[in-house]
């Protein structure tokens, strides 16, 4: 049986671009083992082989539509070779490593993903991971690390699954009389269901109601960001990533003196480290506009993968020189944005293209992904919440990778990791080579923010 990709999952692959690859990735450091010798490469290869026979879609591949008729679907890899996907480091600094790997692009006819296990001194390890936007969103990222680690140093609390045999490629034929018939169904779903039509008091009011959030979110997503000369100017293929961590319950400490959430204490740090990046520069800071997704993956099937995301836009106050009015400004904005069901709307509007044309998804995929939409990204991804272990390899950080869209020079992540808040810059090295200095930033305004906070 094959899955098709859904319109959000196909737009990562449309707006790929020799010097945009949309993978979503991660650096994690792992202390080395309280008990016992460092686990082999081999072993630890093996041990992420057995545990990935039970998501089957780490096994698969795309496989395209004939004519372009529909978004490709997922077919099994009848090649599928873990050593293709598992890789030992090659003796290089890590930060040359995660720079060398996430500067390439996925190959595109085998399973969207690898993992590169590197030495750490004094008998550590890291992994710098990828996979492909169009197969996991960044909570997906984390359930897929979560899946190979143990909540016991020496735990094996999920046997390794033997995978089922892989499937016979589908044929030309069948990928495209499948595709018509999907266009078909989804063409007619509207008039499967007649009774919704029936304007009872109760579905005008949800009708509008989701007409309203949608519209609103519309809007948002389409009021012009304007371009800036240092974060959205022509891309490079070259990647770097710069890395900060800071206690989470420093984060907390913020957000509770000022009746905030920590994403809001993240946009706000962002906006500040911002200002004093530009101000650096002899520029006049601007408000910026940033994407923020917003995870709609409680509505999803257990262990689904894809993308269940959403998106809201907020104006970063880049040109606010107080902190606390900078905080102040992104947490009312968030909060009508919530309030107003905004996440919701969005993903039913993206929802609801599924019915347009194929080359209008297309178009309007690119639109979106464009700086005319949108400055930077910043994403805040839950990670786990207490100690877990690779073959008794104890998880330190994990630094979220979040891709760069064409145009893009920088985007923001942050993960929480056992207390500790994991911050990941991740840059365009060849046009903005001193990220370095923004990550000063970031963590100067941290504390001025936990300064405010004090006061």
């Amino acid at each position: 049986m094959t899955e098709r990709l859904s319109m959000l999952d196909a737009s990562f692959l449309t707006v790929e671009r020799p010097t945009a690859h949309m993978h979503v990735g991660w650096k994690a450091l792992f202390a080395p083992p309280e008990n016992g010798e460092r686990p082999s490469f081999e072993t630890l290869r093996e041990h992420i082989g057995g545990r990935l026979g039970a998501a089957p879609r780490y096994r698969q591949r795309l496989a395209a539509v004939p004519l372009g008729a529909h978004h490709p679907v997922w077919i099994d890899d009848p090649d599928f070779d873990i050593r293709r996907h598992v890789r030992r480091a090659p003796a290089v600094l890590l930060d040359e490593l995660v720079a060398d790997v996430m500067s390439e692009p996925l190959p595109r006819d085998r399973p969207l993903w690898e993992m590169w296990i590197a030495d750490r001194p004094h008998g550590g390890l890291a992994m710098v991971g990828k996979a492909h936007h169009c197969m996991v969103d960044g909570i997906a990222a984390v359930e897929l690390t979560s899946m190979l680690l143990d909540v016991e140093p020496d735990g094996d609390e999920r046997p390794d699954t033997e995978p089922a045999p892989a499937s016979a490629p589908p044929q030309p034929l069948a990928l495209l009389a499948g595709a018509v018939s999907d266009r078909i169904s989804d063409a007619l779903g509207v008039l499967r269901a007649p009774q919704r039509l029936v304007p009872t008091p109760q579905r005008v009011a949800e009708a509008a109601g989701q007409l309203t959030r949608s519209g609103h979110a519309i809007a948002h997503a389409i009021a012009p960001a304007v371009p800036h000369p240092l974060l959205n100017r022509g891309s490079s293929p070259h990647r770097q990533l710069v890395h900060l961590e800071r206690s989470l319950d420093e984060l907390r400490e913020i957000k509770q003196g000022h009746g905030a959430s920590i994403n809001d204490v993240l946009l706000a740090a962002v906006a500040g480290a911002l200002h004093e990046f530009l101000l650096e520069r002899g520029e006049v800071p601007p408000r910026l506009k940033a994407m923020v997704p917003v995870s709609v993956r409680e509505d999803a099937p257990a262990g689904a993968l894809g993308n269940r995301i959403s998106f809201v836009f907020v104006d970063l106050p880049c040109d606010e020189p107080e902190p606390e009015a900078r905080l102040a400004d992104v947490a009312a904005q968030m909060r009508e944005r919530k309030t107003g069901g905004e996440p919701e709307g969005a993903k039913a509007a993206v929802d609801g293209a599924n019915l347009l044309p194929h080359f209008i998804q297309s178009a309007v995929a690119q639109i979106l992904a464009s700086p005319l939409v949108f400055n930077l990204v910043v994403s805040n991804v839950p990670g786990p919440p207490i100690p877990l272990y690779l073959r008794g390899c104890r998880l330190e950080a994990a630094y979220p990778i979040v891709p760069l869209a064409e145009a893009h020079a920088l985007s923001v992540g942050m993960m929480s990791v056992a207390g500790r808040a994991c911050f990941g810059l991740y840059a365009d090295r060849r046009t903005l080579p001193d990220a370095e200095r923004f990550a000063e930033h970031l963590d100067a305004e941290i504390d001025r923010l936990l300064a405010v906070s004090s006061r």
